[in-house]
């Protein structure tokens, strides 16, 4: 048995952790209802469990509250932390929680570097740190299997079942633009999950959505719901650009088998109609949910097929609400939901005591 294990986004969390929007930039000329939307996501958070939220300074502070108070968010379920970070994409720069044998939680602090696009990351590189020493939670640095200094990963480019089983895909750690571990191969990327996170069986996907300019997020097209249960971004028009990539992406699933031996079901989830700005198609997936403590939020983007999307992930998750959270204006930022949420796990067995 695995010394380490990394927890399935449907178990018992003690908290999600977002950081709030200040760079204006990440959403060019759209920025004014982006903190608005944040707000509604912290509300509907903290319903369920407790919200961590980092703020840039005093100023952003002192907004923050005033949207939230706005929002009537349960004020004694969300806490501030003064946390300066050059983005808001915590999926990515915030550390993995990740369970001990004893039944501890432990922080992976992998290496981030912007995705290897911008040069202003020391505010993010640092946030692992900020909330390691927050938690009181041992935190740890993964080296690369070959010794070749740290390991870089985003949490977005990551999935699993919480039983050894992981979603990745090649474009976003094996293609022409991998920009993370240089040098890398496919067997030194499983040795890495398999120390790092517990993981007996990496499941390898071909291409992730049109739009992501993080190079193949596993996030925005495929996440597991249950053991054996991998939901799918599949488009259905041969003319869209994301049909061949998620037609190749369902061939792969099918047949396959999770770490257990146990065959993987596929259900698929529509795309909504292309999301367009100024001329650049956006990652709009409903696939970018995040799932909390007896809530899943998912993206919605005024199309036909958000209705479908929610019955979907209904039916699939039946003991919690499925609560759709407007994302146009969001994904210009390129990312939604589960790109800006990070959960940490809550401790189990003995040692099961939570933190604050």
């Amino acid at each position: 048995m695995s010394a380490v294990r990394w927890p399935a986004e449907w178990e018992r969390h003690d908290a999600t952790w977002i950081s709030w929007p200040h760079h204006e930039p990440d959403w060019p000329g759209k920025f004014g209802p982006i903190p608005w939307v944040y707000a509604e996501i912290a509300r509907v958070l903290a319903e369920h469990e407790r919200v961590h939220i980092l703020v840039l300074d005093e100023a952003t502070e002192e907004q923050a509250w005033h949207c939230l108070k706005m929002h009537e968010v349960r004020e004694s379920r969300v806490h501030l932390h003064l946390c300066p970070s050059d983005r808001v994409w915590l999926r990515d720069s915030a550390p993995t929680g990740v369970h001990l044998a004893d039944g501890s939680v432990r922080w992976v602090n992998w290496g981030f570097n912007a995705w290897a696009k911008y040069d202003n990351f020391a505010h993010d590189a640092r946030i692992g740190a900020f909330i390691a020493d927050h938690t009181g939670l041992e935190r740890h640095e993964p080296t690369r299997p070959d010794g070749r200094g740290r390991a870089i990963l985003e949490g977005g480019g990551i999935e699993t079942d919480g039983l050894g089983t992981m979603l990745v895909t090649e474009e976003w750690l094996l293609s022409d633009v991998q920009v993370r571990n240089p040098g890398m191969t496919r067997e030194a990327y499983e040795r890495l999950f398999a120390e790092e996170l517990g993981i007996g069986k990496t499941l390898w996907l071909g291409e992730g959505c049109v739009g992501d300019d993080t190079h193949g997020h596993v996030d925005d097209i495929a996440r597991f719901v249950a053991p054996g249960v991998v939901v799918l971004a599949h488009e259905e028009d041969p003319d869209d650009e994301n049909h061949a990539r998620s037609r190749d992406n369902l061939e792969r699933l099918r047949g396959a088998t999770d770490a257990r031996g146990e065959p993987i079901r596929t259900v698929t989830l529509p795309y909504p109609r292309p999301v367009v700005m100024d001329g650049a198609r956006l990652p709009a997936s409903y696939a970018n949910f995040y799932i909390a403590n007896g809530v899943v939020l998912v993206p919605t983007f005024n199309d036909a097929n958000d209705r479908i999307a929610l019955n979907t992930l209904a039916e699939l998750f039946p003991d919690r609400a499925v609560v759709g959270i407007h994302a146009v204006d969001l994904v210009w930022g390129l990312g939604t939901l589960h790109c800006l949420t990070q959960q940490q796990p809550a401790a189990r067995g003995r040692r099961g005591k939570r933190t604050t």
